[in-house]
C-alpha cells in the first residue's frame, strides 16, 4: 500500500512538473510572439514614416530645362517659362534679398546663374504664408519677389529647375532650396556674387544699359549693346 501511494505521489509530481513546463513553454512562446509583434509594428511604423517623409520631400516633380549660361543681352527677353529658369539675361544681376514689388526677370535670371533660388508668389498671398517665404528668403543666395499671373500661388526657380507650390509650408520647398541653391553641378557661375548688382524693382527703373549700371559681371562680355 505504501509503495502504491509513493508511486501515485511520484506520478502526481511528474504531472505537475510536466504541466508547469508546458505553461512555461506557452508563456515563453506568448512573450516571443508579443515581442515579435511589437518589433514588427515598430519596424512598420518607422518604415511608414520614412516612406511618408520621403514622399513629402520628394523632388521628382521638378521641371527641368537645358539652358546654357553666359548669354547676356540688354534687351527685354520673352521667356518660355514664367518665371524663367534660364536663357538670355541682363549683364547685371538682381541683388539677392526680399522685394515687395516685381523685379526685372532679366536680372533675376542672372542671379540664378550665380546660384540663387528665386521664390516668386502671387500678389495677395495670405500674410502668414508670405512671412514664411520671407523667413526662407532671409538667407544668402535667396531672391523673393511677387509676380503677376503665376500658374501656382508659389513657384521656386533656380537655373534650369522649377517647382510649384500651393502652400508656403510645403516641406518640398526647403528641400528644393537645400538641393538647388548654390548647387555646384547645376550652377553655370557657381560662387559668383549675388550682391553688388541691381536692387531696383521694375517700377523704379527700366532695364539699365551697361553704362548705366555700376557693377557689370566681369566674367562675361555682353552679347548685345545699346544702339546709338
Amino acid at each position: 500500500m505504501t509503495k502504491e501511494k509513493s508511486q501515485a505521489r511520484r506520478e502526481h509530481l511528474a504531472k505537475m512538473r510536466a504541466s508547469q513546463k508546458s505553461k512555461e513553454r506557452r508563456m515563453a512562446l506568448l512573450m516571443w510572439g508579443v515581442g515579435g509583434l511589437v518589433i514588427v509594428l515598430i519596424v512598420g511604423a518607422v518604415g511608414f514614416y520614412l516612406v511618408k517623409e520621403s514622399a513629402a520631400t520628394s523632388l521628382d516633380s521638378v521641371s527641368k530645362a537645358a539652358y546654357v549660361g553666359s548669354q547676356h543681352t540688354t534687351k527685354t527677353v520673352t521667356y518660355k517659362e514664367s518665371p524663367p529658369i534660364g536663357g538670355e539675361h541682363h549683364p547685371y544681376w538682381q541683388n539677392c534679398g526680399i522685394y515687395d514689388k516685381p523685379v526685372h526677370p532679366e536680372h533675376a535670371v542672372h542671379s540664378m546663374e550665380h546660384g540663387a533660388v528665386w521664390i516668386t508668389y502671387r500678389p495677395g498671398l495670405p500674410a502668414p504664408q508670405l512671412e514664411r517665404l520671407k523667413t526662407l528668403a532671409s538667407a544668402d543666395y535667396m531672391l523673393l519677389s511677387p509676380v503677376e499671373g503665376l500658374s501656382s500661388p508659389i513657384v521656386a526657380s533656380s537655373w534650369n529647375h522649377q517647382l510649384s507650390f500651393q502652400n508656403a509650408d510645403d516641406p518640398k520647398l526647403p528641400a528644393y532650396i537645400k538641393k538647388y541653391k548654390q548647387n555646384a553641378s547645376e550652377t553655370p557661375e557657381f560662387g559668383a556674387a549675388c550682391t553688388q548688382g541691381i536692387d531696383t524693382t521694375k517700377d523704379q527703373a527700366p532695364l539699365p544699359q551697361p553704362s548705366e549700371a555700376p557693377h557689370p559681371d566681369p566674367t562675361v562680355t555682353p552679347t548685345a549693346t545699346p544702339s546709338s
